[in-house]
């Protein structure tokens, strides 16, 4: 009969599981050099050795709700996990990069201005949750320490709510997730809830739906239900709609508005880091004739550029954030441009105009910007390019391209998922001479 084993925490994985001292065993919720016993199995093990980086999880859900992964792991030790996630990832792909890599964080909780909360029924009651980890299983909870509190006190007001207004009760039960998201001051709330696309929907219902959520929650500014597809999520397709159609969102001192369903970044603490390390070389900003920001969302980093650049071209397939942002960036001068297309689209055009930019700003999403759009960025050799990644495994294969033609000047890490695997990173190119 096999017994337990005693192993030793090695390394940490992307994804939140370690390696251990046997190469057939991964662990979540270990922490590298700690010492566990591991049933033979393998299927649980015990703490025998702990670092004394280890603190106790804030969250009553943490390792059963699937989102978060660092909680047992005090800020700077979750740096340091990220900051080794990333090295290996790029090192990894053959990418050469500087040995020093700073890493920015904020507060640990408390820190998401967006959350979307899964609607599920316990003994014939509604509540809210996320997943099971690992698992599609409904898990309700009663709090999210990692959301922006009003977040989750608007979550609770909509619950309450439900029980006492037909209206309210209608829509949270048509709907399988909602959203909620807060501006930066924490006074407004915008509440999408996701519904199947053939929900009924009753004249007049959603208004008095937003009558009776805002005498529980005042400061819940706009309310809509849009279709969702169990398979593929949101459709694009609102069914019903009342209330603000979207939040103003201050950063630094830019004020951006987000129409419902544009993508804003979420940590609320380190927006203002984020922007200078993507516009500022060493504390002065970038500057030059022309700048491209590619994937720009609702120009969180276009604005900004337009201050110190003689034109900006801003690239965004949404049509909802590219129609925000161009409202805003033309204002700033006729000279500015909002594209609505795709990034690959928009750099396969550009390779036979004549324009070519002094920098390249692209902030794609956790796919990265792929092998054939940085094949075509080697093509219009800009002198820099600052990436802004999500996913350090497709920022390993895209750099891994560019630097045919770049070299990696600088690497940040942006911790703007604390408690999570999840880590962002900011990192300067600069072509070879």
């Amino acid at each position: 009969m096999s017994e337990n084993r005693i192993l030793e925490i090695l390394q940490p994985l992307y994804g939140g599981s370690s390696k251990t001292s046997d190469a057939n065993v991964t662990l979540p919720f270990v922490l590298q050099k700690e010492t566990v016993e591991v049933s033979a199995d393998g299927k649980s093990a015990r703490l025998l050795e702990r670092v004394i980086e280890r603190v106790m999880p804030r969250c009553p859900h943490f390792q059963t709700c699937g989102g978060c992964q660092y909680q047992m792991a005090n800020a700077s030790f979750q740096l340091d996990i990220k900051r080794s996630i990333l090295s290996d990832q790029l090192r990894s792909a053959g990418v050469s990069f500087p040995v020093e890599i700073p890493a920015h964080g904020g507060e640990g909780y408390g820190y998401r201005n967006r959350i979307r909360l899964r609607v599920g029924r316990v003994d014939e009651e509604l509540r809210l949750g996320y997943s099971v980890r690992a698992t599609t299983e409904f898990l309700p909870i009663t709090t999210c320490p990692i959301a922006a509190p009003i977040l989750w006190t608007t979550a609770e007001a909509l619950l309450a709510a439900a029980t006492q207004d037909e209206y309210v009760a209608f829509w949270l039960s048509a709907a399988s997730e909602v959203e909620l998201f807060c501006n930066d001051d924490l006074t407004r709330i915008q509440v999408t809830l996701l519904c199947a696309p053939r929900t009924k929907v009753r004249q007049g219902s959603i208004e008095r739906c937003f009558e009776a959520a805002q005498k529980a929650a005042p400061q819940i500014a706009g309310l809509a239900a849009i279709a969702s597809d169990a398979r593929t999520g949101p459709t694009g397709r609102t069914l019903a709609t009342t209330g603000a159609a979207g939040l103003n969102y201050r950063v630094l001192d830019e004020t951006y508005w987000i129409s419902r369903g544009g993508f804003f970044q979420v940590n609320r603490f380190l927006l203002g880091t984020l922007v200078k390390l993507v516009c500022e070389d060493d504390g002065k900003p970038h500057s030059g004739a022309v700048a491209w920001d590619l994937y720009a969302g609702v120009g969180l980093f276009s604005r900004v550029l337009a201050r110190n650049f003689a034109r900006v071209v801003a690239v965004e397939a949404n049509t909802t954030a590219a129609a925000d942002n161009r409202v805003a960036l033309t204002k700033l001068g006729a000279e500015h441009q909002v594209v609505g297309s795709t990034t690959l689209e928009f750099l396969a055009a550009a390779i036979v105009q004549r324009e070519r930019p002094d920098l390249i700003v692209l902030d794609p999403p956790r796919g990265g910007a792929g092998v054939d759009a940085c094949e075509l960025l080697l093509r219009l050799k800009a002198d820099h390019i600052v990436y802004v990644s999500c996913d350090p495994t497709t920022l390993a294969r895209d750099l891994a391209v560019l630097q045919r033609e770049y070299r990696v000047a600088s690497l940040n890490v942006v911790d703007l998922f604390p408690q999570t695997f999840h880590l962002e990173t900011v990192v300067v190119l600069e072509r070879n001479r």
